[in-house]
């Protein structure tokens, strides 16, 4: 399905990915367009993951898109409450979320995903980053 206004998980803010879509997540739903099945996750899954990686919470974030912002500022104000990553950790990081749901943990929730939306001989998607590309009508080959 695709979300008008919600970027992909390989967009990168400050070259953290994954962090701006959780933001697109925030501002959307505080705007009543964030879908219903987008909303059940809200603060769990990948975004439980970001924030636990800044050593922030869910809900202060929340606080803080909804007092606005550019993602730069939120950024800014995340790893100063929380904290600053070094670069090695944000490429790691990166690393580790791209490649999430292959051959690993969650491989069989990927799988899953895959037979729900009947394509599940897609050898081309083969992380949830990919899925997630797909699911929102991205073309995960184009990454």
């Amino acid at each position: 399905m695709n979300v008008p206004n919600l970027r992909s998980p390989h967009d990168a803010i400050r070259s953290l990915k994954y962090f701006g879509r959780m933001l697109d997540k925030i501002r959307l739903h505080q705007a009543g367009t964030l879908p219903a099945d987008y909303q059940t996750n809200l603060g769990g899954g990948f975004d439980e993951r970001c924030v636990h990686f800044l050593w922030i919470e869910y809900p202060a974030l929340v606080e803080r898109v909804k007092q606005g912002g550019t993602d730069d500022e939120i950024y800014e104000w995340s790893v100063a409450q929380g904290r600053q990553p070094r670069e090695e950790e944000v490429e790691i990081w990166n690393e580790f979320m791209r490649k999430r749901g292959w051959n690993d943990a969650a491989t069989e929730r990927l799988e899953m995903r895959k037979r729900e939306s009947h394509i599940p001989d897609r050898a081309d998607i083969q992380t949830l980053f990919d899925y997630i590309d797909f699911d929102e009508d991205r073309d995960p080959a184009a990454r």
